[in-house]
């Protein structure tokens, strides 16, 4: 099996959010490891995970974070790994828009890829799909996954413009 994605979020409270990116990747069979890694409460955790997450055979890094949401950024600043930021709409959270705002505007030479607000499945997808650019076997379970929503939708339309004949 090729390189592995690590999903980590700040808080067990993420795991709703962040389950879906694991599902995603399951279905691509693509191997994933998820831990709780804190920014805030264990910095000496997510130094040490991002640091050496290179070294440890994973490929892509897809953090989830709520409410001032530094775990994506933190992560990327010690990584060479590409970072894909969840933000989350916590309970401590305005709307969400301060955890999208946290992630989406890092500064020159620490990007992070954000998805949609709680959109983990695009962030597992889009982990997939940079695995599967050095990932020829990958990259045919990707075309395949693509083929099936394109099926799911023909036969969406097929069923709504029967119901309104």
């Amino acid at each position: 099996m090729g390189k592995k994605v690590a999903i980590v979020m700040g808080s067990a409270s993420d795991l709703k959010v962040m389950e879906e990116a694991v599902k995603v990747l399951q279905e691509l069979n693509v191997e994933v490891e998820v831990d709780i890694v804190s920014a805030h409460r264990t910095p000496q955790k997510m130094f040490d995970f991002a640091k050496d997450a290179h070294l440890k055979g994973f490929g892509v890094i897809v953090a989830g974070a709520g409410g001032a949401a530094h775990l994506p950024g933190m992560i990327a600043s010690l990584t060479p790994l590409p970072v894909i930021g969840v933000p989350v709409k916590s309970s401590n959270s305005i709307d969400g828009w301060d955890s999208v705002l946290s992630i989406l505007q890092m500064p020159a030479g620490v990007p992070v890829a954000t998805v949609a607000l709680d959109g983990a499945r695009n962030a597992g997808i889009l982990a997939a799909q940079i695995l599967g650019a050095q990932d020829d076997a990958l990259l045919q379970r990707i075309l395949a996954f693509k083929k099936n929503l394109e099926e799911k939708v023909k036969i969406m339309s097929e069923e709504t413009k029967a119901k309104f004949k």
